[in-house]
């Protein structure tokens, strides 16, 4: 539907205007008319039929611009409007000069530029309040911005200006607005021209609606100049459409009447102006195509301004008749997470109209709501939780808004879920249900994996408010898992709700069972594991650990193992299979039998050249067998191999009568060999007949005979051959044998033949020492006591020193790596290590391991060094050759060493970065001075420059990487400074005259204060702006007064990547070489890190040895030109909390929101911007002024309850504060009214105090308000003390406040100013409830004329004082002091103190509201009290040791009966005091939450300290899964003898002596009759079977390393299954084996006492004993400041603790004598023996014993790192070790270890010496440190010795 046209207007009377139009095409119902005044009002609306094309409208002002619309309209449409603006007195003013409108164009065109000199100037006589709002964005640019200045000055020009008359604001605005100048800044015109003259250019985004909001609130307000009834206009200057959204400010400042113009240039939105700008747009609207022709429009503007304002003024006189009144009385209430309901007192008048504006005090955009005039309250809704908001309601009338109500409310925190189960937990998922939360849009989980390396991968699920209960699935199985719960409102959380739970494991197999076992094969039975098991994975290892082998099988529940070794423990590990991963395993252990060997070997059917060979064969699977035989009288052997299933065969082709030794072997199918079975058999001689002539006709023939033999021996048996030894055993087939003759030679007959005779009943011998690889002849011959039997030989061979083989490097890193070998054939008894660097000069140093062990990771070596390594094989008889190798570490070093940017005192660095470097130490050296300057950069930082060097010198510049701890080799350059320019010779001058010293400024002449100028000296300010900055900081710095210690001292920061210190605080005491140390500073260059200057300026400027003082104001300058590239707020935050005053000037490029942050509030004192550096000059007063006010103040600033007071902040400056309380004598920390406020017992006579001069440099205030929350203690004495008080130097009291507990009165006493002790004693029945024992805030508020009393927030006394004098600041100020105390031996109270603030102003107590008394706290209007532990994951702080259980609380004292309050914590019973009525219950404390830490270093022990009260009950943790061996801590401190543990079971029998030699048997006389029984003989010192024994303890020791094998393998699997690395895995060992025991002697006299044998090997380990008493604990810590976010995963397992400490128990006594032998036959006596050699002990297995433990739990961590220390070992010659020929070794005791680590059982790597001493042997891994420490203990199994009889082949007594 078209829309009317050609609308036009004639004037019918003075007050009557007829409107008439063109009716537009198509059908329509009507018209609407619309009429509304410009200024604003109601508007009137008139319906007109669809045939009218004229109306008349009356009642018209003839001054008063209206706004016309007409709307043609159907039933369902309506057309655009057709719009006018109309006056009467315009209409008319055309009329009368339309005839010369060609003459004098003018008046009527706005848009033609005005004639020079001829500018249009206002006259009325009304006034106004004009504030123009400037764009300053980018798109403008500084060019145009000359333009806009120069319009700017032509528009101030047009009207008469003046602080009377019409009043003029600007303010420019971008990203951020800022007020340039308030409408009351300047009095005269010519002042604000100037001002508009030097407007600086701002620069940024173009944000308009939210400058328009901006200046509504700051400009158009009375403080700033604003004036009631006077004309209100805004005029909006911009160039581009604005990036928010401009409606809404706008129209709140129309309806706050003001008149609103706007002015577009170039690409402004013309519909936006016109949204901006009141109606009509014709006359509010301007729009230019550039800011060239800005001047045409300033005449036009001007005319339309002044005729409104003229206008505005009557409108103003006549219609506002009641005044403007505010509302008043806001309230707040109905407060939750999401909004509030604002109320208030209506205001007086006709209020159309109430607008609420609100928004967050952190910042934020400004919403509003708007509600009628007659309602009083309005509900906020959609807020934000746990967030203040400011609040402003306005009342709106028809033509004008008055003044804000204003007032702040917080929202609650959001509900969060409860009851959190976790429940139907399997392997893989749980179920989570919780309560829900009324008013949630959903619900967001999170649930992460606790295992250490898993915790990031955390799952999210969101679902509906409907649901409150879900299955998680997708879980790792035996695996902690902690679900977090959030209520979701929108996209806002509430505060988490966590659980933790540990999924099931996966259930392993069930029951094994071993069958069938055989020498090779053995059956394996067990019960499956679930239904879902995918298969098994079966691993057997041998128990000596050379073989581990595995197999995987189905869903099978048998399995049988085969090509097994004979006679071996195998340990056997079943492990389920699931797609989850692997269960834990089953584990059971076999033994194979002997390979078997044939049976009843027996020789018959025996001829003269044959006999018949014949057994039982024992198995089925024998291949075949080999048949030998022999002469025993020397001859060749022979040999045949028959097949396996045969059980006899003849033997042919013999020699008659000759006795042979028949042996036979059996071959298994899988080549295994049986033991030889030897027998002996003989051939028949050969028979003839001998005809014998007699006297006799008959004649005899003789019978052929054999001769018969007695052999006495079967089956003899060489095996266990070692590198010095060969056992013999042999089967006994006659016992009449009395004795066997054992003989033995090398068979190359090299060495003479040694004899041994043995007992008749004994069967076995150990031949030991024997040469090494060497074959052997032993002969066995049986001894009856008519002769000898036949004797039986066999051959036998020595194993030879093998070398390890295959040497092997890897794992290299920096100062690590690990070599690797593999093990000879022959057994060893461990290794010897020895590496040597090639390329560096070092010694050699070497270590031992066990001969188990084939790697070794040697720690703490040189970066990118080659180092020779040598592995020996130890064997009893000596060392193996070496197996030799090279290994090299990798290279820790830069590359690319540079210089660049060398200046004659400055020179930079640059290299390639190293890839895994944490940090760099650089370091330049002198050449010529050798001066060093050394600084350390972080690992990112390719580059660095050196200052302030010498002209012309040579300089080395050295580069260390490092890597964590290590450090690697330095790379170095050499490079000169530039020389200093020769200059011609020139004529003596005259010297310049010294430069002056900028006087002081009067307001600076009280300045005292510690000043740090942060100056920016990035890339982008360059050289020239670099030299006007430093320019400012002189004219700065010159306007102080006093440097030094007594006056203001000045330090310097300049940053970029870094920041570098100029200068520090205490470094300059005159002004004049202050100012000189400024102008040498130097451009320095780099990227922009703000935030790290700043936390710089806190850790290294002010500290006390940079020359921080105490209760000085703190003072930062922060100057820079851009955004930095690091976080600045909290660090500037946290520093603005600690007291510290923070200026921000930003220059240029700067951002001005992050100055705001920088800088302290109000940000109209602490934050400046200037256009460019040569704008210093205009803030240069300012900042002064600003800067030595803040220096000159007696009360700083401070922060407190988030709010700035000026005040002392006493509690911190007394070091009662939770940092700093453990370092201040007689003081603790216990609860306080909750738990979650900490106070401080001042304990008897603690005399806490401080000296003045550090807390009240500058005196006291004349008004301030001292604050304490206290509590009077059952011990606090009857008399009276001073809860605060100063001192002067005499200790005689200059002010403070005294409490008498036995009189109950309150005094308070200071010196007035005319020097008069004045006191005010306050009592009565409020003032006695401070001394009944509960917690009271006590608020003594002084003025100049009246002392008050406000207690609990309740004012209960006022007195009149006169003003008071000012304090010493030469004495101290002491807490608690008994006012009997005379002098500095003072006495204090006991009392508790939770807060002492001294604020410098008197209304402080009226605002406050007692929160932290629980009887008068009240949620709605009290904060929420702060919280142990905050949810955010911004400021995670380092996770802390778990503490100490605190001891019991202290009994609270009886006191009168008070008002009932809550319940209060139980404390223990205290000591009896005066009895009274009984007290009320104190507050239930809220429930702490409680985040498991990982484990914190160790703290220093420190003294004891008084018992801690009871912490806070943390909520339980799950149990976790059994975590890795932890790595064992230093040796800690004894703790108190521990209660004695079980005792352990028996060891072992130890080794028996060996028996003394038995004297030489007698030669054989003839048979005579049974003599008498002989004397008895020696008793014999038989102990059990050694063989047996050693068997048992071999199996024990194997099944335990076969459990730590398979351990480690399992710890393999997991580090697969969970991709981590893992840790090796160790398990306990047990005592080595006994050796055999000695034989019974030979019967005889009893010989010489023997030397006592050895010390047996000790028991297996004993139950450990309970832990000792717990030690003192260690000196307190600083408490961390607490961790933010949610709770994080469990941590790992804490390491295990050390073992408690061991020492060598003193020697076992003797074994028990073997039982009695038999009686000997009675024999010759014989010959005194001489005195046997003392027992044997194995070095090997000597190691381990008399070295403080060694048995404790091993683990891969439990190796001490023992540094080397310089010169401690004796040098030696390396060639000695190369090349030398290797030395037997003898143990002469144990090794000496290093205190700290006496719980090792390696002695440290040590000198190569060309004696070696053994080392205790290893399990799997070993970790060396070099120099360092083996770890993992094992007793190997040796044979035990015997030392039987020897002969030599001459049968003489051996020597030995």
């Amino acid at each position: 539907m078209s829309p009317p046209t050609r609308l036009r207007y004639n004037v019918v009377s003075p007050d009557s205007v007829q409107i008439s139009w063109k009716a537009p095409k198509g059908q329509f119902t009507g018209y609407k008319l619309l009429v509304t005044p410009s200024s604003g009002g109601k508007t009137n609306q008139l319906i007109l039929q669809n045939t009218a094309t004229k109306a008349i409208i009356q009642g018209l002002i003839p001054d008063q611009n209206y706004a016309l619309q007409i709307i043609a309209f159907s039933e369902d449409k309506e057309s655009k409007p057709a719009q006018g603006q109309f006056r009467i007195k315009d209409i008319e003013r055309r009329k009368e000069t339309s005839k010369s409108k060609v003459k004098d164009p003018e008046k009527t065109n706005a848009n033609k530029p005005a004639p020079e000199g001829n500018l249009f100037t206002c006259k009325t006589p009304a006034i106004a309040d004009i504030v123009i709002l400037v764009d300053g964005s980018w798109s403008i640019g500084r060019f145009n911005f000359r333009l806009v200045r120069l319009f700017l000055e032509n528009l101030v020009s047009a009207f008469n200006v003046g602080s009377e008359k019409t009043r003029v604001g600007l303010a420019q605005y971008s990203g951020d607005p800022r007020i340039e100048w308030h409408l009351n800044a300047y009095d005269t015109k010519d002042a604000v021209l100037d001002a508009v003259r030097n407007l600086p250019y701002k620069g940024g985004n173009t944000l308009t609606g939210l400058a328009l909001t901006y200046i509504l609130e700051n400009s158009f307000k009375p403080e700033a100049g604003a004036r009631p009834g006077v004309s209100k206009i805004g005029i909006l200057i911009t160039d581009g459409k604005s990036q928010d959204d401009v409606i809404p400010p706008a129209k709140n400042l129309r309806d706050a009447g003001i008149e609103l113009f706007a002015i577009g240039v170039k690409n402004a939105d013309i519909n936006e102006l016109k949204e901006i700008a009141s109606e009509p747009d014709s006359t509010h609207v301007y729009n230019v195509a550039d800011f060239n022709f800005m001047h045409t429009i300033v005449e036009g503007l001007t005319r339309t301004v002044c005729s409104r304002v003229e206008e505005q003024e009557k409108e103003i006189k006549g219609t506002i008749v009641a005044s403007l009144g505010a509302p008043s009385d806001l309230v707040t209430s109905e407060v939750t997470a999401r909004g509030f309901r604002v109320s208030w007192t209506h205001a007086p008048g006709k209020v159309e109209k109430y607008r609420v504006v609100y928004y967050p005090s952190r910042g934020g955009q400004p919403e509003e709501v708007v509600v009628d005039g007659s309602l009083s309250t309005a509900v906020l809704k959609n807020l934000m939780s746990l967030t203040e908001y400011q609040i402003a309601v306005f009342a709106i009338y028809s033509n004008a808004a008055s003044e804000g109500l204003r007032g702040t409310e917080t929202t609650l925190a959001l509900p969060m879920a409860s009851d959190l189960q976790l429940y139907d937990v399997s392997q893989s998922s749980m179920r989570a249900k919780w309560n829900g939360v009324a008013g949630a849009t959903g619900y967001m989980i999170l649930y992460a994996p606790l295992t250490e390396g898993l915790a990031a991968d955390e799952k999210e699920i969101k679902i509906g408010e409907a649901s409150t209960d879900l299955e998680l699935d997708g879980l790792l199985p035996n695996t902690e898992y902690t679900v977090t719960v959030y209520a979701m409102f929108g996209e806002e959380a509430s505060d988490p709700l966590t659980g933790q739970e540990t999924t099931l494991p996966l259930s392993p197999p069930a029951n094994l069972k071993f069958s069938d076992v055989g020498h090779s094969s053995a059956m394996l039975t067990w019960d499956p594991a679930s239904k879902n098991v995918n298969g098994y994975r079966i691993m057997y290892v041998k128990t000596d650990g050379t073989e581990t082998n595995e197999v995987e099988v189905g869903r099978v529940s048998t399995h049988t193992l085969k090509s097994l070794t004979s006679l071996t423990e195998y340990t056997v590990a079943i492990f389920s299979l699931y797609d989850e991963g692997q269960s834990e395993p089953l584990t059971g252990s076999f033994t194979t039998k002997r390979v078997p060997a044939p049976q009843h070997l027996e020789i018959d059917e025996a001829s003269t050249d044959s006999f018949r060979i014949s057994w039982k064969p024992t198995s089925s699977d024998i291949a075949f067998y080999r048949l030998a035989w022999i002469p025993l009288d020397g001859g060749e052997s022979e040999e045949v191999v028959i097949n396996g299933d045969a059980d006899s065969h003849v033997i042919e082709g013999l020699l008659p009568n000759t006795e042979y030794e028949v042996s036979l072997l059996a071959v298994f199918d899988d080549e295994s060999e049986s033991e030889v079975v030897a027998v002996l058999g003989a051939t028949f001689a050969r028979t003839t007949a001998i005809p014998t002539t007699v006297t006799t006709t008959s004649t005899r023939t003789s019978k052929p005979t054999t001769a018969v033999f007695r052999t006495g021996i079967r089956n003899l048996v060489i095996d266990d051959e070692t590198t010095s030894s060969l056992r013999v055993i042999w089967d006994i087939s006659d016992y009449n044998v009395q004795q066997f003759r054992v003989t033995y030679l090398t068979a190359n007959g090299d060495r003479a033949e040694e004899v041994v005779m043995v007992p008749g009943r004994q069967n076995t011998l150990l031949l030991q020492p024997l040469l090494s690889d060497t074959e052997y002849k032993v002969t066995i011959t049986p001894i009856y006591s008519d002769g000898e039997g036949v004797s039986v030989s066999a051959p036998g061979k020595t194993l030879p020193l093998s070398a390890p083989r295959n040497l092997r490097v890897s794992d290299e890193w920096y100062n690590r790596l690990r070599i690797s070998w593999d093990a000879p054939p022959s057994p060893t008894m461990g290794y010897r290590i020895v590496y040597k660097p090639i390329n560096i000069p070092g010694p050699a140093l070497e270590t031992f391991v066990g001969d188990d062990i084939n790697t070794i990771l040697i720690l703490n070596l040189f970066s990118g060094t080659e180092y020779s390594v040598k592995v020996f094989a130890s064997y009893s008889t000596g060392f193996s050759d070496a197996l030799t190798g090279v290994a090299k570490t990798l290279y820790l070093g830069v590359t690319n060493l540079d210089s660049y940017q060398v200046r004659m005192t400055s020179l930079c660095a640059q290299w390639q970065l190293h890839r895994h470097a944490t940090a760099y130490r650089v370091v330049i050296e002198s050449l010529v001075d050798g001066k060093k300057q050394e600084v350390n950069l972080g690992g990112g930082t390719p580059r660095h420059c050196f200052f302030e060097l010498m002209p012309g010198t040579e300089y080395k510049i050295s580069v260390h990487t490092q890597l964590q701890e290590i450090e690697g080799p330095a790379v170095s350059i050499m490079e000169t400074t530039l020389p200093f320019p020769t200059q011609p010779p020139t004529t003596p001058s005259t010297p310049p005259p010294p430069p002056t010293i900028p006087p002081a400024k009067e307001v600076c002449k009280a300045a005292k204060a510690d000043l740090a100028f942060l100056v920016d000296g990035s890339w982008s300010i360059g050289d020239d702006n670099f030299n006007k900055i430093i320019s400012f900081l002189y004219s700065t710095v010159g306007a102080l007064d006093k440097i030094g210690p007594d006056g203001t001292q000045v330090a310097i920061i300049q940053f970029s990547d870094d920041p570098r210190t100029e200068f520090k605080l205490n470094a300059y005491k005159t002004k004049e070489t202050l100012l000189e140390a400024i102008q040498q500073i130097a451009y320095k260059g780099g990227n922009t890190k703000t935030g790290k200057a700043i936390k710089h300026a806190r850790e290294v400027l002010f500290t006390g040895e940079a020359g921080m003082r105490r209760g000085i104001p703190k003072v930062l300058v922060v100057i820079t030109d851009g955004r930095s590239q690091d976080d600045v707020n909290k660090v500037s935050r946290e520093m603005q909390l600690d007291g510290f005053s923070f200026f921000a000037i930003g220059v240029a490029d700067a951002d001005y929101s992050e100055l705001v942050n920088i800088g302290s509030k109000p940000s109209e004192r602490h934050v400046f911007f200037v256009d460019d550096f040569d704008a210093f000059t205009k803030i240069e007063d300012e900042l002064i002024t600003f800067v030595c006010e803040t220096a000159s103040a007696t009360c700083p600033l401070v922060v407190k309850d988030g709010n700035n007071f000026a005040g002392f902040k006493m509690m911190e400056m007394f070091g009662l504060v939770e940092k700093e309380f453990s370092a201040v004598e007689g003081v603790s920390m216990e609860p306080g009214t909750f738990n979650v406020y900490p106070c401080y017992r001042l304990h008897k006579d603690a005399l806490v105090s401080q000296p003045t001069k550090y807390l009240h440099p500058e005196g006291l205030p004349s008004d301030y308000t001292i604050t304490f929350l206290f509590r009077i203690l059952p011990d606090t004495p009857q008399e009276p003390f001073a809860l605060w008080e100063i001192l002067n130097e005499e200790y005689e009291p200059l002010v403070g406040v005294i409490l008498d507990n036995g009189g109950k009165t309150l005094t308070f006493f200071n010196y007035d100013y005319k020097g008069d002790f004045q006191t005010v004693t306050f009592e009565g029945p409020e003032i006695r409830k401070i001394f009944y024992g509960s917690f009271h805030k006590l608020h003594v508020v002084i003025s100049k004329t009246t002392a008050k009393i406000i207690i609990d927030c309740k004012q209960v006394s006022e007195k009149t004082i006169n003003a008071a004098g000012n304090i010493s600041s030469d004495g101290i100020e002491v807490l608690g002091r008994m006012v009997r105390s005379r002098g500095p031996r003072d006495n204090s109270a006991p009392l508790q103190l939770q807060m002492f603030d001294i604020v410098c102003a008197t209304s402080w107590a009226n605002r406050d509201k007692c929160c932290e008394l629980p009887g008068l706290r009240d949620e709605e209007n009290c904060p929420a009290l702060p919280h142990a532990c905050s949810c955010s994951e911004a400021n995670k702080g380092p996770l802390g040791p778990p503490g100490p259980p605190g001891g019991p609380g202290v009994r609270g004292a009886k006191g009168h009966r008070g008002d009932p309050g809550p319940k209060g914590p139980d404390g223990p019973r205290g000591e009896i005091g005066v009895p009274g009525p009984q007290g009320p219950p104190g507050p239930q404390g809220p429930s702490g939450l409680s985040i498991q830490g990982l484990p914190g270093p160790p703290g220093e022990k420190g003294e004891k300290g008084d018992l801690g009260f009871p912490g806070l009950q943390g909520v339980p943790g799950a149990s976790g899964s059994p975590g890795r061996d932890g790595a064992q801590g230093q040796r800690g401190l004894p703790g108190k003898d521990g209660p004695t543990g079980p005792q352990g079971p028996p060891g072992p029998t130890g080794i028996p002596g060996a028996p003394g030699v038995p004297g030489v048997t007698g030669s054989q006389g003839p048979q005579g009759d049974v003599g008498a029984p002989g004397p008895p003989g020696a008793k014999g010192e038989r102990g059990e079977r050694g063989d047996l024994q050693s068997q048992a303890m071999v199996r024990a020791v194997a099944r335990q390393v076969c459990e730590q094998l398979i351990q480690g393998h399992m710890a393999r699997y997991n580090s697969i299954l969970n991709q981590i690395p893992s840790q090796s895995v160790s398990t306990r060992t047990i005592a080595g084996p006994p050796g055999e025991p000695g034989r019974p002697g030979a019967p005889g006299p009893q010989g010489e006492q023997g030397s006592p044998g050895m010390q047996g090997f000790p028991g297996s380990p004993g139950q450990p004993g309970r832990p000792g008493e717990r030690g003192l604990p260690g000196e307190k810590g600083e408490k961390g400041n607490p961790g933010v976010g949610t709770q994080g995963p469990r941590g790992p397992p804490g390491s295990t603790g050390p073992p408690g400490e061991s020492r060598t128990g003193s020697p076992g006594p003797p074994g028990s004598p073997g039982p009695r032998g038999p009686a000997g036959h009675m024999g010759p006596p014989g010959s005194q023996g001489a005195s046997g050699p003392p027992g044997y002990c194995d070095p090997s297995s000597c190691a381990g014993y008399g070295m403080g433990g060694g048995y404790g739990e091993p683990t891969d961590q439990d190796i001490p790192v023992v540094q080397l220390p310089h010169n401690s070992y004796q040098i030696y010659d390396p060639e000695d070790l190369y090349d030398g020929e290797q030395q037997l070794y003898v143990v002469q005791g144990s090794y000496p270890l290093p205190s700290p680590y006496s719980q090792s059982s390696y002695p440290s790597p040590h000198l190569a010496q060309p004696e070696f001493t053994p080392v205790r042997e290893e399990t799997e891994a070993v970790e060396l440190r070099s120099p360092g420490i083996s770890r993992f203990t094992r007793k190997i199994a040796k044979r035990s010795v015997k030392t039987p009889v020897r002969k030599r082949g001459n049968g003489k007594n051996p020597s030995r």
